[in-house]
């Protein structure tokens, strides 16, 4: 596959900057800069463009532009991911991923359904002290709360800032299994380790299948100078 990237998008890199690995996952990762992207960019990348200002155009093509290289590395065919109608990508059969992209940095990971029914990536900036103060109501539970106060005032931004991203990565992963959308009081951060270990905790019902107290495993760890988290869940055995 030709390793063609705009100029607005730094040379695709196919990583793995988390503690565990994960049998048949691809992570390819870029920088991007929104007020690089020019009018043919799209053309030239050949992948469909999408509406809006220059921002959301750049972070899209980057995300894409991961997406596919991850789906080359992984199948042999460098396909891009649809548009569906609930805005989520469509990926091949045969195949899960997930993509996100957060100031001027895009990754997509992918895995084969032989290992992995769904997959939740997500990147974060660190949430400034005032910010993370501010939205703490929002993103955390009652029993988060009480556990954050626990810490030295230090951390606060950092554990909420890991909370919002592993909710993130665990909407992501489960979205296309439950068919139904689901917030930020609806789930848990029970866990974590500094090796990057976390666990998550579902607080409703989502279907038969995924009920209130089923837990997943995720795992976070840095990408340039942002948080990166990934929840992943298994493939059923047999």
């Amino acid at each position: 596959m030709s390793d063609f990237h705009p100029a607005c998008c730094a040379p695709l890199r196919e990583h793995w900057p988390l503690p565990i690995p994960m049998p048949g996952a691809r992570l390819v990762s870029t920088l991007f800069q929104a007020d690089q992207l020019q009018p043919g960019d799209f053309v030239s990348c050949a992948i469909p463009g999408v509406p809006g200002v220059a921002k959301r155009k750049c972070e899209y093509l980057a995300g894409r532009l991961c997406a596919r290289h991850a789906l080359h590395a992984l199948t042999g065919q460098p396909g891009v991911p649809a548009v569906g109608e609930d805005r989520a990508p469509r990926w091949p059969a045969g195949v899960v991923g997930s993509i996100t992209h957060s100031h001027g940095q895009a990754a997509a990971l992918v895995a084969s359904t032989e290992h992995w029914r769904g997959l939740g990536i997500d990147l974060e900036r660190l949430l400034s002290a005032e910010r993370s103060q501010r939205l703490r109501g929002e993103i955390l539970t009652a029993g988060e709360r009480q556990r954050l106060e626990q810490l030295e005032p230090a951390l606060h931004p950092w554990l909420t800032t890991l909370t919002f991203s592993a909710k993130e990565s665990l909407f992501k992963a489960l979205y296309p299994l439950v068919g139904q959308r689901f917030y930020f009081q609806d789930a848990e951060l029970l866990d974590w380790d500094p090796a990057g270990r976390l666990r998550l905790g579902l607080l409703r019902d989502l279907g038969d299948e995924w009920r209130a107290g089923a837990q997943l495993e995720g795992q976070f760890g840095t990408l340039g100078e942002q948080l990166l988290t990934v929840v992943a869940t298994p493939a059923s055995p047999g």
